[in-house]
């Protein structure tokens, strides 16, 4: 079975690792989100791919949540004496990753070649592909003004509330045109799973590029949920149900704002699942531990095919 996994954040990254051990390199494509990416420092920084990247390298700081493990911060320490912005920390190996992909971008090749090439130098072998190859920012309008998702999230920690949530395009376009690599790999998959990441700064992003979101709805699609007991494993995501959709923080909340694109959904046990709405699962979603992610990842799989059978009768 061919799998397409929409996924962006810490979440979604260690499901991801736990789907590459499941699945074959062959079987399994990982679309990430690209709407929090940033210039910084003269670097073009693509903080989910690295993520992921990093997490399917074995390399990421798990307990940190970004970044890789073993880290030093020798080069921030020297721009903050150069009065340099330090809101957002780069660590001095994670800057190697940072410069060749400038460098590379700067050369023309697209953000899709960058990443393929970044993952061979850290012997990733499944296809970690970016949502888009054009430059779309992931725009938070709070009451004092619109902010860029990093600047947002990091810089102001997520204390400003989130009133819209919007995508700035490169030359103002009217739409984000979606990855070659992307549309190709949803025409050959059988399904598609959305991690349990933030739906609107880490999924929405994905399925508003051109072509995507119709191709997902024309397969089963499974989502697991990143609600656990009322709160968001990580990130701002409760706060953002209630000033964005006017909903408490829930797995029904969830699956209603994917509505009808999902086949079955996947959720904490223990918590109530919109099970009266579609097919449900209730599992261990937290995921602590590296073997955590690969329970996870086999029981969403076999839980997909269980609803894939259940479709075909």
């Amino acid at each position: 079975m061919k799998v397409v996994y929409l996924s962006g954040g810490v979440g979604g990254a260690r499901l991801a690792h736990g789907l590459s051990r499941a699945l074959a390199a062959e079987s399994l494509t990982l679309a990430v989100n690209t709407g929090d990416d940033l210039w910084h420092w003269g670097v073009r920084i693509c903080p989910d791919l690295d993520t992921v990247m990093y997490t399917l390298a074995d390399l990421a700081a798990v307990e940190r949540g970004w970044g890789l493990a073993e880290e030093t911060f020798s080069a921030l320490s020297f721009v903050e004496k150069y009065g340099g912005e330090t809101w957002f920390q780069l660590g001095d190996r994670d800057l190697a990753a940072h410069l060749m992909r400038s460098e590379w971008l700067r050369n023309g090749a697209r953000l899709t070649e960058v990443t393929a090439r970044l993952c061979r130098g850290l012997g990733v072998a499944h296809a970690i592909v970016p949502m888009t190859d054009e430059p779309c920012e992931t725009m938070i309008d709070t009451a004092k003004g619109t902010l860029t998702f990093q600047r947002w999230l990091v810089q102001e920690r997520a204390q400003l509330d989130a009133t819209r949530v919007w995508f700035r395009r490169e030359h103002a376009a009217a739409e984000t045109p979606a990855s070659p690599a992307l549309l190709a790999a949803l025409d050959a998959a059988q399904l598609v799973v959305i991690g349990p990441s933030n739906p609107y700064v880490s999924i929405d992003p994905i399925l508003q590029c051109t072509g995507v979101r119709e191709r997902v709805a024309r397969l089963p699609v499974i989502a697991v949920s990143p609600i656990v007991h009322g709160r968001a494993v990580k990130g701002p995501l409760a706060r953002m149900l209630e000033t964005l959709s006017r909903a408490e923080a829930t797995p029904a909340a969830i699956a209603a704002h994917y509505g009808h694109l999902l086949a079955g959904f996947v959720g904490e046990a223990g918590d109530e699942l919109p099970s009266a709405q579609l097919p449900c699962h209730a599992a261990k979603t937290v995921m602590a531990t590296r073997d955590d992610s690969l329970r996870l990842a086999r029981e969403v799989l076999s839980f997909a095919e269980q609803v894939l059978a259940t479709r075909t009768r």
